[in-house]
């Protein structure tokens, strides 16, 4: 059975999305995958990145929010 373990749940100030973060480990093995689960209203996104993809990610998110004024 795949096992999925919390690792953040936030939400969106002005859409009201509700975002979870969840680690993906599979039964049979191999690399561990970020969920990214997103609801919004009877909606749901889901994906699953590696971790190269979610450092690539993450940083890109990173950057964008440096270049935003603080408030």
């Amino acid at each position: 059975m795949t096992r999925l373990t919390p690792i953040a749940s936030l939400r969106a100030p002005l859409g009201g999305q509700q975002i979870e973060l969840q680690q993906v480990d599979h039964p049979a093995g191999g690399i561990s995958l970020l969920r990214t689960r997103i609801r919004e209203g009877r909606r749901f996104t889901v994906f699953d990145v590696d971790p190269q993809t979610a450092r690539d990610w993450g940083q890109a998110l990173l950057r964008w929010a440096a270049t935003q004024p603080s408030g």
